[in-house]
């Protein structure tokens, strides 16, 4: 259940499970896409569904394991009636913003859809791009569009979350973390990535965390301290943004009842 997983060749800056990690335990959902394509809530449903279906005929537990939130919220809650991403008019839209940045689409966007706007950061460009982009297909802003009724599953979803209780030692292990990932190669690999595909800022695997600020690194926009620092605090930013997302979500059971709750399912599937 992670966003940036999905990407082929984006192994470091994501904490992909490395290949023995992969035959000990079989993994879905990774490397789906290359890093110049997009990846959306509602295709991550479909293919959570199928493959939830196919572990579960095998007599199997599938569990959803990771930290993008609205992936949960779309495959738990439904998922909204919206168009399908058009390229080229994405492409319009990245260019207005090259020239009038993304403040002024932000300006843009309050005009059509105020309520939209008013939720969303003036420079939170994938999803201006993304309301704006809906504006323009459907006429309609996406706030009135974003009123899904709930779809049924299939299965029971029951949810754990780890949630850490000393924020000064959670932020100590995300700078580790950062920096683990910079001696792993992660600066290398985003090379490798651009001389492999045009790449460019304005895309969804470029925005990842990690990779937006080797990005700023290799253009030389600042050296490798400040690069650590850019990285530890998108991070903490990161996690800030998940930990409110499971405030918000009903019925989350702490992390520590899993373990409890799989073998009492184990069981009843045995009676």
């Amino acid at each position: 259940m992670d966003s940036a997983q999905v990407y082929r060749g984006m192994n470091i800056g994501t904490a992909k499970p490395s290949p023995a990690d992969q035959k000990r335990v079989k993994h879905h959902l990774i490397d789906l896409i290359e890093s110049t394509q997009s990846y959306s809530a509602g295709r991550f449903r479909a293919d959570a569904v199928r493959a939830i279906g196919e572990i579960q005929g095998r007599g199997k537990i599938a569990l959803l394991v990771g930290g993008t939130m609205l992936y949960y919220k779309a495959l738990a809650q439904g998922i909204d009636a919206l168009p399908v991403a058009e390229p080229g008019l994405r492409a319009q839209i990245d260019a207005r913003a090259a020239r009038h940045g993304w403040p002024a689409l932000h300006a843009d966007l309050a005009r059509v859809d105020p309520v939209t706007a008013a939720r969303l950061s003036p420079n939170d460009a994938q999803r201006i791009q993304r309301a704006l982009e809906v504006w323009e297909l459907t006429g309609k802003p996406i706030s009135a569009l974003q009123k899904s009724a709930s779809q049924e599953l299939p299965f029971r979803l029951k949810a754990y979350a780890l949630v850490p209780e000393d924020r000064a030692e959670l932020h100590r292990r995300i700078a580790e973390r950062f920096e683990r990932m910079l001696k792993d190669g992660l600066v290398e690999e985003l090379k490798g990535l651009r001389r492999k595909y045009e790449l460019h800022t304005g895309l969804p695997s470029m925005r990842c965390v990690g990779y937006r600020q080797a990005w700023g690194f290799l253009e030389g926009e600042y050296g490798k301290a400040e690069l650590r620092e850019k990285g530890a605090a998108a991070t903490r930013q990161l996690a800030k943004r998940q930990l409110t997302w499971l405030r918000s979500l009903p019925g989350l059971e702490p992390a520590e009842r899993l373990a409890t709750d799989l073998g009492r399912e184990a069981l009843e599937d045995c009676r």
